[in-house]
């Protein structure tokens, strides 16, 4: 990459900005999340894949992959995984009074009070059509003059139970009014609140950055591979993924049906430099405007961390290791967990405000993430034309720590100037 070309030190473009917009807006909620792999992404793959490169999609889900080699099983693959699905809140019952019980999910409840919804109901005399009611917003105490002293006080929460959507409905048979309108348990409630570009210099927030970014990343970062002419020698398949929130199941079926040899997964991360509270917990320092991050531990393969790395270096762009202990918690376990011999990292931005309405983050985290993952891909293909032994070199090149050199103290240095 050319010196004077570094994207991720500057503003988005208004029209990449958009395209994030739209991947993010799209209403996916899990086990529905087609408007964003079908409507948005498969569109998009298709108007800048070179030719024969191929779309993918799947009978039981509705993630996709861009399938640079399709066919292709001899030669290294690598997978780039972001997951589509959002957490969606459902309908759980309907009262005489006009409200709509709902579950809360991964929400915590009190980030949801007040704040407007949209219900996505299936048409009861038209099975797999779907209607879109807006003009909810959830609630569960109603005034602050009905609450208990504890509430009012802070020294009480909000239970799950208490969640409803409020729809305004008044006069007779409110909850035949509701019914009329088709709504039943299990709808589908997403939280209406599109990106908008923040106060923050290069900042944005909204609702589901968690984790459309993921697919955003993997759709540009496909973008840039195309027009710089790579994937020639390996095979990159670009995917977005569902059921993550659930249990990261749809990215196993993804893995087992195409069997990577290596496997990036991409999400969002915390800014824990700015997350209210933890601070005895001495976590690493990631932090939003400071690059993308890198995750170090669980199943990470530290061959492909290096590679990253390497890149990051080579390129200046600015990344963050973060401490992922016993899981990532991304689909960049797809492998392990599916049972497939494959190499594997999590990638990903800080974000702050997680599973709310006001997720935020830096355009420029997100540009160094998409810039990082196409560059490793572009790097990784051409090891593979140089050597022809990609695969040999992850299955002989694991790291002997018995091999380590001894270190010992490099002295004071300037630290008691």
């Amino acid at each position: 990459m050319a010196d004077n070309a570094k994207p991720w030190t500057a503003s988005m473009p208004d029209t990449q900005f958009q395209l994030m917009h739209d991947i993010l807006a799209a209403p996916s909620p899990i086990g529905l999340e087609a408007a964003m792999t079908e409507g948005v992404l498969k569109p998009y793959f298709e108007g800048f894949a070179p030719e024969g490169w191929a779309v993918r999609n799947f009978k039981g889900h509705a993630g996709v992959v861009l399938d640079t080699h399709p066919g292709r099983d001899d030669l290294f693959t690598v997978m780039v995984i972001g997951h589509a699905d959002k957490i969606r809140m459902q309908v759980r019952s309907i009262g005489e009074d006009g409200k709509v019980w709902i579950n809360s999910d991964s929400f915590l409840p009190t980030t949801l009070l007040g704040h407007e919804v949209s219900i996505f109901s299936e048409d009861p005399e038209a099975p797999g059509e779907y209607r879109r009611l807006d003009g909810g917003t959830v609630e569960a105490l109603g005034a602050i003059h009905f609450a208990d002293p504890k509430l009012r006080a802070g020294e009480k929460g909000v239970r799950k139970e208490q969640l409803y959507v409020e729809l305004q409905i008044h006069g007779k048979d409110k909850k035949k009014q509701i019914e009329a309108l088709g709504i039943r348990p299990g709808d589908s409630i997403l939280m209406n609140r599109p990106i908008r570009r923040g106060f923050g210099p290069d900042t944005f927030y909204g609702a589901y950055l968690d984790n459309g970014l993921g697919c955003f990343v993997s759709a540009e970062s496909a973008r840039l591979v195309a027009e710089s002419g790579g994937a020639q020698n390996i095979r990159m398949l670009f995917a977005a993924a569902t059921y993550e929130e659930i249990g990261r199941f749809g990215s196993r079926v993804l893995v087992g049906e195409m069997r990577p040899d290596a496997i990036i997964g991409v999400d969002v991360n915390h800014d824990y430099v700015a997350a209210p509270g933890i601070g005895d917990r001495r976590m690493a320092p990631v932090e939003m405007g400071k690059g993308f991050t890198m995750s170090v531990g669980a199943i990470v393969s530290e061959q492909l961390n290096r590679r990253i790395e390497q890149v990051a270096r080579d390129n200046d762009i600015p990344m963050q290791r973060d401490v992922v202990g016993a899981d990532t918690g991304t689909d960049g376990m797809a492998g392990v967990l599916g049972n497939v011999d494959c190499a594997a990292t999590s990638v990903g931005m800080p974000i702050r405000n997680m599973h709310t309405i006001s997720e935020s983050a830096c355009t420029r985290d997100v540009l160094a993430c998409t810039y990082a993952v196409a560059e490793t891909l572009k790097a990784m293909d051409a090891e593979e034309k140089q050597t022809g032994v990609l695969a040999e070199a992850f299955r002989s090149q694991h790291p002997r720590l018995d091999q380590a050199r001894s270190l010992g103290h490099q002295g004071a240095g300037d630290a008691e100037d």
